[in-house]
């Protein structure tokens, strides 16, 4: 197979023109290759979807529905469940805020050792793990495998402290996501499935880079780090399903950058830059792909015939400013799942309620269906897909899906 080079453009646009390459590929043909790490750059075997669908530039659903338009379930079973995981950890860790809350916590009191200081340079002497910290700060991504590979070299073999890793690459991925970071990275140490983890061997990863590294003195035991139970899982929080029908204006943030469809809204408020990481320093990377797909989504509201303005952030005070400027009373916002975005939304509210202003968050179908079969283990997700594709009427072949 020839292999493609590919690389990120911070538009709808480009997603939607990278799933339409992508899927021929979503078939057994991913299934048996998606594990291969080629390289920076070349990247014939994996979607590469995940900046988009990070911000929903282009969504789950078109992801699906393209796919299945393609093959049939059974076809494209292994691509289909690797969607879903999204769904999976972000519904985890919506019923489950206190993790990341209490990961948010710890970073500060945690010492960055003289060995932290030479893994996140790159200089451990460990060849595929320093070349990975070369990748993800030139391109802010690494292949999945590899990022698993990472995180067990972090945790079992340097011995450094799991929340210092989740926070370095949070900080330099362009698909930085709350809940899939955080939850991969617990699951590496033993800490998601209790007392299962991941192993990062050196046979294991020779044959998934096609021999381009050999890492030597790589721990030959993972033993699962030790933490309190993870807490109960708690209802889902509130959320409207619908748009207002009356006037109102819409907030756009990077939890959701696709406009809806339909919808006339009086102003449209999309942030200069994004909200920042929680412990700050955010790759240049990463800052120019979000700020990219924020000017991206501006102009595609302008193209539609949309009032836009650019407010400066996605903070209380701008977006008080714009509301008394525009005379507002009722703000729509896309439903943010935990994280920086949520935790920003949560003080606007708080002061725009002050001022008599209406916050409404809307949460999508997808996410109100697929979040609460997410409390366990990932395979209660996975038994539930046919039904979910079903209510979804992303499936319309309904004896391949129920033989």
């Amino acid at each position: 197979m020839t292999l493609v080079s590919f690389s990120f453009v911070p538009t709808r646009s480009a997603g939607l023109a990278r799933l339409a390459e992508f899927v021929p590929r979503t078939g057994r043909d991913y299934a048996a290759h998606r594990n291969i790490d080629e390289g920076a750059g070349l990247r014939h075997n994996v979607s590469m979807l995940s900046p988009y669908l990070c911000f929903r530039m282009i969504t789950e659903e078109d992801v699906l529905a393209a796919t299945l338009e393609r093959f049939s379930l059974s076809t494209a079973e292994k691509f289909v469940q690797e969607v879903f995981w999204r769904a999976y950890f972000k519904g985890h860790l919506e019923t489950r805020p206190a993790i990341w809350s209490d990961y948010l916590s710890a970073l500060p009191n945690l010492e960055k050792s003289a060995d932290y200081a030479r893994a996140i340079a790159g200089h451990t002497g460990i060849d595929c793990f320093d070349a990975w910290i070369a990748e993800l700060k030139t391109t802010g991504y690494l292949h999945n495998h590899a990022r698993m590979w990472f995180a067990s070299i972090w945790i079992f073999t340097l011995r450094l402290p799991w929340q210092l890793g989740a926070d370095f690459m949070y900080r330099h991925l362009i698909d930085g996501d709350p809940a899939s970071n955080t939850l991969s990275w617990r699951w590496v140490g033993g800490l998601h499935t209790h007392g299962k983890t991941y192993l990062a061997r050196p046979d294991n990863i020779a044959r998934y880079t096609n021999n381009r590294f050999h890492p030597e003195e790589l721990a030959s035991v993972a033993s699962p780090l030790e933490e309190p139970p993870s807490p109960s899982p708690l209802p889902l929080p509130q959320a409207l399903s619908q748009w207002p029908e009356g006037e109102f204006a819409l907030l756009m943030t990077t939890e959701d950058l696709t406009l809806p469809e339909g919808l006339q809204p009086s102003s449209v408020a999309i942030p200069m830059q994004s909200v920042p990481k929680p412990s700050g320093d955010e790759s240049p990377v990463a800052t120019a792909f979000k700020s990219g797909a924020l000017a991206d989504a501006a102009q595609r509201a302008v193209t539609k015939g949309f009032q836009v303005e650019r407010i400066p952030l996605l903070d209380a005070a701008s977006v008080l400013a714009w509301c008394q400027q525009q005379h507002i009373t009722t703000v729509a916002v896309a439903y943010a799942a935990v994280g920086p975005e949520a935790d920003a939304l949560d003080v606007i509210e708080s002061t725009l309620a002050d001022h008599d202003i209406t916050l409404l968050r809307i949460r999508r179908r997808y996410d109100t269906l697929t979040w609460p079969h997410s409390t366990k283990g990932f395979f209660a997700l996975k038994d539930k897909l046919p039904a979910l594709l079903l209510k979804l009427n992303l499936q319309n072949r309904q004896h391949e899906l129920f033989p």
